[in-house]
């Protein structure tokens, strides 16, 4: 398992009974989590002294309740800045776990020795593109959503990144893929953080097991020839770390040799010294 064991701003600090108690910053949260299926005894006084509580509902759903939590409050990861804010289902606008792969490719970047132009898809609130960029990547950071696009430009300005080469594209990611294709645009790194079920701008409806591997064949026509990483993340349980390998080794490697790995990531629980599986990243690299 890759986990990310190097915040200092963010951590888990117990998880039982389906809910995890985290320390974001100042605050503490409580969240719910599918995979905390076991039920152990909940002693840390946090979980009663917390700012803001999601709770599930048995319809789908939920809510927030919240005590003495501000609207938005900021965190740091390195030199990154992150403004975080409770919104719909349980989010923060930030996957804490995905620094494991932050620092993974921005090692890849500060080592390629030239420029690396590097895409960035359902690229959410911009914590990889951040980190890409922080590495001296030329960033183009893609996602649906307006108001994710704008967020994540918030956060490259709180991080020093305001001037850096980022595009900011609000776009359907396959239909911009199948674009840059016919373009002839190459990138030597691509990051996917696909949603397990989403629509488009226009209403285009994404269902990852239906769609991945289409979406891995097109984005290999899109890599360079000397290209350095190929990053997938995965939060739905259906696919499994082996299935991302068999995919990404059939449709990468065949093409560009190198290698394919993948494992569960996750968060290192203070509380007992565990680790929480928070999804599955596959890496091609060569």
């Amino acid at each position: 398992m890759w986990i990310a064991d190097n915040w200092k701003d963010y951590e888990v600090l117990d998880c039982s009974g389906g809910e995890k108690l985290e320390r974001w910053g100042d605050y503490i949260l409580v969240r719910p989590d599918p995979q905390v299926i076991w039920n152990t005894p909940r002693t840390l006084h946090e979980w009663k002294h917390r700012n803001g509580h999601y709770h599930r509902s048995t319809k789908g759903g939920g809510e927030w309740e919240f005590f003495d939590l501000p609207q938005q409050w900021s965190i740091h990861y390195r030199s990154l800045t992150f403004h975080l804010k409770p919104f719909s289902f349980k989010h923060t606008g930030l996957f804490p776990e995905q620094a494991v792969n932050w620092d993974w490719f921005s090692h890849k970047i500060k080592n390629a020795g030239r420029p690396v132009k590097v895409l960035n898809l359902f690229a959410y609130t911009g914590g990889a593109t951040l980190a890409a960029a922080a590495a001296g990547a030329q960033v183009t950071h893609v996602d649906a959503s307006k108001g994710m696009v704008n967020w994540a430009k918030e956060n490259a300005q709180s991080s020093g990144l305001g001037d850096a080469p980022i595009r900011w594209l609000v776009d359907d990611c396959k239909k911009f893929v199948e674009r840059e294709i016919r373009r002839g645009n190459k990138y030597d790194g691509i990051i996917m953080d696909p949603p397990s079920y989403g629509r488009g701008p226009k209403g285009e409806i994404w269902k990852i097991e239906d769609s991945i591997h289409e979406f891995i064949q097109l984005c290999t026509q899109i890599l360079s020839e000397d290209a350095i990483f190929f990053l997938i993340n995965s939060y739905t349980t259906g696919l499994a770390p082996s299935v991302l390998t068999y995919m990404m080794s059939v449709e990468i490697v065949k093409k560009f040799g190198g290698h394919v790995e993948a494992s569960e990531i996750g968060l290192p629980v203070s509380s007992n010294g565990l680790v929480l599986p928070c999804g599955a990243s596959g890496r091609w690299e060569k």
